[in-house]
């Protein structure tokens, strides 16, 4: 099914005419007016507020935006390591509060030959079922010589073929194309092979031959083995393609107090470094900060030092669930005969009415991606994702965020994530940033409480000499907001100074209850996320949220 194809309410050149100028998620938007499967369906009411500008000069004029909240990275039976059906996670899906959502699931033999075609026909029939959600076909890629990503493509009439040619073609564990430590034999055509992957998915947009197609990397420092260039060659490859990673990653219910154990991390981050991993990762780069990645969570790390370059590499976060932390299902029993290799499909789950194994909570239940669109599609989600208008949080901390850089001297509304401000040398400029507070409790029962926002600059410097550089020494926390016990929508106000040098921002904020100096030291990032004690890791009494950033270009 196209897009063209979707009921009339989902047309991708609808404009949601009642977009809030917050920002504040659709969904939450529409539960409040009531307006809910029929919203989108207003395109002749729509105004010009609501459309792009085509003029792409000084000062910059973005469009108002809806926020589509999401999840890139959900398994099912289809996955070899999973155990829910399409079913159980769309209701999940449902219940939390998404709007979009990918299967991607883990590649093998099993799942190239049988699954995928299987798991296409669910698919399907899942977007009948459900009419109000977005619902991707992806594919979580073992990259040669590398961890792992999410690929996924717009729905047509040939993206189950892509995702199964690619699969066969590129994916790692299937060429036994794994080695990737320093010096090895095969790491340098291990590493070219997955390069020369993501340049073949940007050919087949090109060629039309599927609308659109995404990749974005998944839990990156879990296990030490994506390092500083690889990652760089792969956004450079294609960077309409390639657009980022995980800044945080799933598995958050993994260090639950007295629930897997006293060693257990928050995203399963419970590895050491091997012979695999590249070197120049300090060993505390295998935990995750505040639940973060420590690419991200780390002010003026690896993530900072990619912005620095110029070029935009945007974060996600998702839940990558395969089992549900207190969930009491268990696998089905294989009929005799059967197995995942010659099936691609696990058998149904059994309630077993006892809580099993698991570190994961269900999409939207913590993990939440929230991409600005100018209409609800797939499309439109995936442009969202590829323009950087992206942040995210977890425990539902935030309804809603809107961040505006403008040029003072400019009446319209600036430039929003992902983009990019052209000012000239010593001309004024303010950061808006406008937060809705949470309204309603969390999943946990909890209503959440923003404490602080931290705005976080970096000069813009270009394309790195030492591709595995994972330093950006001129970034820092230079604004940090105390917003405890404020309340409903509130805009803050940030004036930036703009020297001659080009620049980006981002924000950051988080409860407060966990913090401390940054990675890099207090004068660089004086109450950053921390790792928590092993095994006593309660992700609810520690949530952040986390923006892409805004560029300022300087000319003249």
């Amino acid at each position: 099914m196209t897009e063209q194809q979707l009921p009339s309410w989902a047309d991708p050149s609808v404009s949601p005419a009642d977009l809030d100028a917050q920002g504040v998620s659709r969904r939450g938007l529409l539960r409040r007016a009531g307006l809910f499967g029929a919203a989108f369906a207003l395109g002749s009411a729509a105004t010009p507020a609501f459309a792009a500008s085509g003029k792409r000069g000084l000062g910059g004029d973005d469009p108002r935006l809806a926020y589509l909240v999401g999840d890139h990275h959900v398994h099912s039976v289809y996955s070899h390591d999973a155990k829910y059906t399409f079913s159980q996670q769309a209701r999940a899906a449902a219940k939390y509060g998404l709007d979009w959502m990918v299967f991607n699931e883990h590649s093998n033999f099993g799942h190239a030959r049988y699954g995928a075609k299987l798991e296409h026909a669910e698919i399907v029939r899942a977007r009948s079922e459900n009419p109000r959600q977005l619902i991707f076909q992806g594919l979580e890629w073992y990259i040669p010589a590398a961890e792992h990503c999410t690929v996924f493509a717009a729905p047509g009439p040939h993206e189950t073929d892509l995702l199964t040619q690619f699969e066969l073609a590129y994916d790692g564990k299937l060429l036994g194309y794994t080695e990737g430590s320093a010096g090895a034999a095969d790491t340098a055509r291990n590493e070219a092979h997955a390069v020369k992957a993501i340049k073949w998915l940007a050919e087949q947009r090109r060629s039309g031959y599927v609308d659109d197609v995404l990749v974005i990397a998944n839990h990156p420092l879990r296990l030490g083995i994506d390092s500083p260039h690889e990652m760089r060659g792969w956004r450079d490859a294609a960077p309409e393609i390639m657009i980022g990673m995980e800044g945080a990653p799933g598995a958050q219910g993994a260090a639950i107090p007295g629930w897997r154990g006293t060693t257990s991390i928050r995203g399963e981050y419970e590895n050491k470094p091997s012979a695999q991993s590249w070197p120049g990762f300090p060993a505390d780069a295998y935990l995750t900060y505040g639940g973060f990645d420590w690419a991200t969570a780390t002010v003026g790390g690896l993530w900072d030092s990619m912005l620095a370059e110029g070029s935009l590499f945007s974060i996600t976060t998702n839940s990558d669930n395969h089992r549900t932390v207190f969930d009491t299902w268990k696998n089905g029993d294989w009929p005799a005969g059967q197995n995942f290799d010659n099936t691609g499909k696990l058998p149904d789950p059994v309630n077993t009415g006892t809580p099993q194994p698991g570190s994961d909570f269900w999409p939207g239940e913590f993990s939440r991606t929230h991409v600005g669109v100018t209409r609800y599609g797939y499309r439109a989600v995936m442009a969202g994702l590829r323009a950087g208008r992206v942040w995210v949080d977890h425990g539902h901390l935030l309804d809603g965020l809107d961040v505006r850089v403008k040029r003072d001297c400019d009446a319209g509304r600036g430039v929003t994530l992902g983009g990019r401000l052209r000012i000239r040398r010593g001309e004024r400029i303010t950061l808006y940033v406008t937060v809705t507070s949470a309204s309603r409790p969390n999943p946990q029962g909890i209503l959440p409480e923003l404490a602080h926002v931290d705005v976080i600059r970096g000069a813009v410097r270009g394309p790195v000499t030492d591709r595995d550089s994972w330093r950006a020494p001129d970034t820092r926390v230079v604004h940090t907001k105390d917003v405890s016990g404020r309340k409903g929508t509130y805009t803050l106000r940030v004036p930036l100074t703009a020297g001659d040098e080009s620049f980006y921002v981002r924000l950051r904020g988080s409860d407060g209850k966990r913090n401390g100096a940054g990675y890099l030291g207090t004068a660089i990032d004086p109450h950053g996320p921390i790792p928590h004690t092993p095994g006593d890791g309660d992700p609810w009494a520690d949530t952040w949220f986390y923006s892409n950033p805004v560029f300022v270009d300087v000319v003249g």
